[in-house]
């Protein structure tokens, strides 16, 4: 038997757990009268966690008894953030071109150029400490599990080594050589490259291929290529689409059946529509992630993440954590952001941070694979079986993430059962 820890006096407990907001009783996890709302909120609750999963989910009243115990003192514990979308294998600074933004420049994705240029240049202990550092930043605000992509390198040695070390520490690596074309470079000759030794090269590191659809980057033709490169690999894939403008990102990443597209700040309603239709009959769809904090920052509009809600799509909120146009590791901000100017509702956003980064990672249910190549539980949601990531409040109810834009709430995280802050 592994060591069992009981949370308990728990004011608001956010489970994420569907069948609890339709009135799951004991029996399958929760205590015995445990009341919950739509979104499996629960009141004077509690949770056993052993090992590294939760164990019994349910009234505080009716929780057993564990070897240890922890008081929550009447405040709301909801599941770790899932951060779907970063760029964090990276080198330099960018805050000149932030300070030339807020003056009026329009953003063109330029810049991605200085980054690689920086991170080319940097050693591998350089970007480690970076990496790690930013990981650290995160895990403290609550934020238990981290994707990030490579994307700065853009050689094939480059990205490589961006990739061994993402996935020395990130719970999940996307190769993203089809970032942008590398200054000095012919298009095509790059595109071999990405879809041919680069993908080859990184391929043992990663789980994911992505590509950044846009004008000025990759078009339709040349990204529908690497992602049926990767689909060739074995690998999942993501699209960076419709951030600067309307086009074809949307559409290219329900046709490939991608696991998320990434941005969606310009969407037509067909595009709304294909993002919505395309969970029906019990599929798995394609997530439309949203990045508050990078529209805010690159001050497009922001993505329509009420209407997607209402259509039926699903939803993820993500960091973006980046150099250039996002350079924020709080999921706290971009939860506000989406409640107090997306239009979201405290429960729809913090699902979006949680829950819906999972679906888009496909970490939602048990078995996922981790880059060490460890095997692991659902993340994204409290219920029985689930991977212990918990974060505790410093208030008595989520609302207080919006309620207190900026504040930092989190004062306490479990990952896989361990306690890390």
């Amino acid at each position: 038997m592994s060591h069992t820890l009981l949370i308990d006096n728990i004011g608001e407990l956010t489970t994420n757990d569907e069948r609890l907001g339709s009135g799951f009783r004991s029996g399958s996890g929760a205590g015995a009268g445990a009341e919950a709302g739509a979104d499996g909120r629960i009141s004077d609750a509690a949770v056993v966690i052993e090992g590294d999963v939760v164990v019994w989910v349910g009234l505080a009243s009716d929780a057993p008894a564990a070897d240890t115990r922890f008081d929550a003192a009447g405040r709301a514990v909801l599941p770790g953030w899932v951060d779907s979308h970063t760029h964090m294998v990276f080198a330099g600074d960018r805050t000149a071109e932030f300070e030339a933004r807020m003056a009026g420049e329009t953003y063109a994705a330029g810049g991605i150029n200085r980054t690689v240029e920086a991170t080319r240049l940097a050693s591998d202990a350089e970007l480690e400490a970076n990496l790690t550092r930013l990981i650290a930043e995160a895990r403290s605000g609550g934020t238990t599990i981290i994707e990030t992509k490579t994307g700065y390198g853009l050689t094939t040695q480059d990205e490589l080594r961006s990739a061994r070390i993402a996935a020395k520490h990130a719970d999940a690596v996307t190769f993203l050589g089809a970032h942008v074309v590398p200054t000095g470079v012919d298009p095509q000759t790059y595109l071999e490259l990405v879809t041919g030794p680069m993908l080859a090269a990184v391929a043992p590191h990663v789980s994911a291929v992505d590509v950044f659809c846009e004008a000025g980057a990759f078009d339709e033709t040349a990204a529908r290529r690497v992602l049926e490169s990767a689909a060739d690999a074995g690998l999942a894939t993501r699209v960076h689409g419709n951030q600067l403008g309307h086009g074809p990102g949307v559409r290219l990443a329900v046709e490939c059946g991608s696991l998320s597209v990434d941005h969606v700040g310009f969407l037509s309603g067909a595009d709304v529509d294909a993002l919505a239709q395309s969970w029906g009959d019990g599929r798995r769809g394609t997530v439309a992630t949203v990045l508050p904090a990078c529209d805010l920052s690159t001050r497009m509009p922001l993505a329509p993440a009420r209407q997607l809600i209402d259509a039926g799509a699903v939803v993820a909120i993500a960091s973006n954590c980046n150099p250039g146009t996002s350079f924020t590791t709080s999921m706290g901000f971009c939860v506000a952001t989406a409640v107090l100017q997306m239009g979201l509702t405290v429960a729809e956003a913090v699902c979006a941070a949680t829950l819906g980064g999972a679906k888009a990672l496909s970490m939602h249910e048990t078995g996922w694979i981790d880059p060490r190549g460890a095997k692991q539980p659902a993340v994204g949601m409290i219920r029985p079986g689930a991977r212990a990531d918990l974060q505790l409040l410093e208030a008595p109810s989520v609302t207080h993430l919006a309620y207190r834009p900026g504040v930092p709430l989190t004062s306490a995280v479990w990952r896989a059962g361990i306690r890390v802050r």
